[in-house]
């Protein structure tokens, strides 16, 4: 049995039109003689009837702090609409297929309601419909725990999902489908010039997906990397190829650059930043106050990025709405906090920076020729960050693609 899966988005949901448009591109995998495994997202986004913002927002607007527990069962029904309407028009179009909930589906998770992981798939029903020649139909963005309670897995859960059952099932391939022809160089409202991917690495991928490149789930790339199933980005509306993410470098025609080769292979960006600047010269345990800081941090349940520990100072991000939170929680500790509001982080991708001399002078010249200050830095082997005032943040991008000539 050849097993495909294949996850459709908020967008690809939206509409009677959109959702037919789905189908078919699942009616042509059956067509290719294909099992399919169909991950569902919520229908369209905040504002619409059904989607998971709009019961979020419906709840809390009586009662701000809403039980995750009973928030996961008040979320888990915008994919449970989705998927009952999905069958309904796949079986317009003549296709037999039965809905699965998460927890049907065999999607064990931890209790961390809201946010949590998937412990293992329990297959076997999932299996048995596709034996019986079903389109099976998969709520996606939640499971259930040992002892029944509904979860959902945190934002772009339905990506996670698609994932971890492809693993499971030792699919074929797991295609993404979404409102965009692919894996772009850049975010394509702030570069027009952006080049859509051909082929990227699953580290590349994972690297611009946690830096802020939003076509997909990192925690999904991480997963379906275990076992080198291939995943695919498409859009639902055209029959582009999309981008292809794997290990394994498919036949090249003659000419084309090898995903080795290239230095950068994208540039994602994150605003609405704050730089906390701590000066810790003058403490009398260094050690102390930088473990004094990042526990009171964890304590708020701030999350801190961008960290840079030196002898006589601390640096870190937040984001702007926890600023003057992390701000206060350091003075009530007896520091005198710097924070500098409306930041981004620019995050330049690519398995070729490693050992490449002059990719950061590239950097330092591109940005000063145009007038952006680089208020920190830091690299590894894949990426290099830089962060910037936001007001510099769409010059940044539209420079340092244009430097490593991204839409070549």
């Amino acid at each position: 049995m050849r097993i495909l899966v294949q996850k459709f988005g908020g967008t690809s949901v939206a509409d009677s039109e959109r959702r037919i448009q789905a189908a078919t591109k699942v009616s042509e995998a059956v067509s290719k003689g294909y099992s399919p495994v169909v991950v569902v997202s919520a229908i369209g986004r905040f504002g619409d009837p059904y989607a998971t913002d709009t019961f979020i927002k419906m709840a809390t607007s009586i009662y701000s702090e809403v039980p995750k527990r009973e928030l996961d069962l008040l979320m888990s029904c915008g994919e449970i609409i989705s998927g009952v309407v999905m069958v309904s028009t796949l079986q317009s179009l003549g296709l037999e297929a039965i809905l699965l909930t998460g927890g049907q589906a065999g999607i064990i998770t931890n209790n961390c309601f809201g946010d949590a992981k998937i412990i293992r798939i329990e297959p076997d029903r999932i299996l048995k419909h596709l034996e019986e020649g079903k389109i099976v139909i998969v709520t996606g963005f939640q499971g259930i725990t040992e002892d029944g309670q509904i979860t959902t897995l945190g934002r772009g859960g339905s990506d996670t999902t698609a994932a971890a059952i492809g693993v499971a099932l030792n699919a074929e391939a797991i295609d993404i489908y979404t409102d965009v022809e692919g894996i772009m160089t850049a975010d394509p409202r702030i570069v027009e010039e952006a080049k859509i991917l051909d082929v990227v690495t699953y580290n590349d991928i994972s690297n611009l997906a946690h830096q802020g490149a939003k076509v997909i789930h990192p925690r999904a790339v991480e997963i379906a990397m275990q076992k080198n199933i291939p995943l695919r980005i498409k859009c639902t509306f055209s029959d582009a190829p999309g981008t292809l993410v794997t290990n394994m470098q498919p036949d090249m025609a003659e000419g084309s650059d090898l995903i080795g080769d290239r230095i950068i292979t994208g540039i994602a960006h994150t605003p609405n930043l704050t730089q906390i600047k701590l000066n810790i010269e003058n403490e009398d345990s260094k050690p102390q106050a930088v473990k004094k800081v990042f526990k009171g941090m964890a304590l708020a349940d701030i999350n801190v990025d961008f960290i840079s520990v030196q002898q006589d100072k601390i640096l870190y991000t937040v984001r702007d709405e926890l600023g003057d939170k992390a701000v206060n929680i350091l003075k009530n500790m007896g520091f005198e906090p710097e924070a500098l509001p409306n930041c981004a982080k620019i995050a330049l991708v690519g398995g070729g920076i490693a050992d490449v001399p002059g990719v950061m002078a590239n950097i330092v010249e591109t940005l000063a020729d145009n007038g952006v200050e680089i208020l920190q830095s830091a690299d590894s082997h894949t990426t290099i960050w830089v962060l910037v005032k936001k007001e510099h943040m769409i010059t940044a991008v539209k420079s340092l693609h244009n430097r490593f000539q991204l839409d070549k």
